[in-house]
């Protein structure tokens, strides 16, 4: 998605009170980006926590601030800073983390971003943005950008097969129909399931939807979704991220309040940071239990 969010990026650059900051990070990647902007393109050197700080003072100026770095370094390391300078002050910074998730694969677990939303969710005011599709990228950005809060974008690689439409950007999207159990992924997770389900009988097919905004107090469930829920026989969740805190309790909350229990319920969930062994996003999603054969299998659809 890195194309995709340059471009949006030099599209929204035309504002002149925005202005980009990145941990040292963006080689071979965003120079068009830098061209674009000039001396508001600032490098920021690997100095994370202070990249914060001054981001929230530039944002309490009214500039238009978007902050950049490999996704853990975006929201882990400078947390106290995220917490401090920008949600107590519910300052409109934009924070882009790349490779969510497993994306960064064999880097290791410093690298991997599997408790990211969950941890800034907690934070006030904050919202996070989980795109599907690399075409989501450019209305992400605008509806990030113009959302007047603090944002957290998760950026991967969409991975639908090569003949899906992909559909306008919506936060819930309803990707393919089917009579068996209610199937949500977070993010381009859902791009990976497309295949192998759309394979399947529509009678026994899972009704597979896609999420890429949280919390759920910003990004409703949909009445649709509301009403298969209601009369399907299985919900399963599935995201790359961990189970303490993910998509699945705030999902589950908020349906426990409606009085609406599954009566089987199944969460396909990043199961460790570490690992033996570490190699690509798809090996380490297989690890983890989160690939397309995992679902089918967990859906006794195998």
């Amino acid at each position: 998605m890195r194309k995709q969010l340059c471009d949006a990026l030099i599209e929204r650059s035309a504002r002149p009170d925005m202005v980009f900051l990145t941990g040292d990070l963006g080689f071979m990647a965003l120079e068009p980006l830098q061209a674009a902007m000039g001396e508001r393109f600032i490098n920021a050197g690997v100095a994370e926590q202070n990249m914060i700080s001054v981001s929230a003072a530039m944002a309490r100026q009214s500039l238009d601030v978007w902050v950049y770095s490999i996704a853990p370094f975006v929201y882990a390391r400078p947390f106290e800073q995220i917490r401090n300078d920008i949600g107590f002050h519910n300052l409109p910074v934009k924070l882009i983390g790349n490779g969510g998730g497993y994306g960064y694969g064999v880097m290791g677990a410093t690298h991997h971003a599997i408790d990211d939303y969950g941890a800034l969710l907690t934070l006030p005011n904050l919202r996070a943005f989980i795109p599907v599709f690399d075409e989501d990228v450019a209305a992400v950005v605008q509806v990030a950008g113009d959302c007047g809060a603090p944002a957290y974008l998760r950026m991967g690689r969409g991975e639908p097969p090569s003949d899906f439409e992909v559909p306008a950007y919506a936060p819930w999207r309803h990707l393919l129909e089917g009579g068996g159990p209610v199937v949500i992924a977070v993010g381009p997770l859902a791009g990976t399931y497309i295949a192998a389900l759309r394979a399947l009988d529509p009678a026994v097919r899972p009704s597979l939807w896609a999420v890429a905004e949280l919390p759920l107090a910003h990004a409703p469930i949909p009445e649709a979704l509301l009403a298969q829920i209601g009369s399907a026989d299985r919900l399963c969740i599935a995201e790359e991220h961990v189970e303490q805190g993910g998509f699945a309790s705030m999902l589950l909350l908020d349906l426990a309040r409606r009085g609406l229990a599954p009566p089987r319920f199944t969460h396909l969930c990043a199961r460790s940071h570490t690992f033996e062994r570490y190699g690509s996003q798809a090996f380490l999603r297989a690890r983890s239990g989160l690939d397309p054969a995992a679902l089918l299998a967990a859906l006794e659809l195998a």
